[in-house]
């Protein structure tokens, strides 16, 4: 294991990813039936889990580690097949996600 992956810090913040995604992917199936303190926890989840996942994203661009680079590359590639154009900056990816967290959020409030 590379030492980027090595690193107890990075080492929780894998641990804090998985444990949220899997909160909110069990959970996704019946958000439309939630009721609003429980949507507004659902998109404070996905708020957070976005928030690291950036985080991570720009620790990954910042480290000189093969490992690192590999599975940057590896985000890049599943960009890719989800549709976005090579090119595609993940920053501009993460900013629209917040966005549409942002959205989410007042769409609940107004109702």
């Amino acid at each position: 294991m590379s030492s980027f992956f090595k690193s107890e810090f990075v080492q929780e913040e894998l641990k804090e990813i998985s444990t949220l995604q899997e909160e909110i992917y069990t959970k996704m199936h019946s958000f439309a039936g939630m009721n609003k303190e429980d949507k507004l926890y659902h998109v404070d989840l996905l708020e957070k889990l976005l928030t690291k996942q950036r985080v991570l994203y720009t620790r990954m661009s910042l480290s000189d580690d093969p490992e690192a680079k590999t599975m940057k590359e590896t985000i890049m590639e599943q960009a890719m097949m989800l549709g976005f154009p090579p090119d595609t900056d993940i920053s501009y990816v993460f900013s629209n996600m917040t966005q549409i967290i942002v959205n989410m959020k007042k769409s609940i409030n107004d109702t």
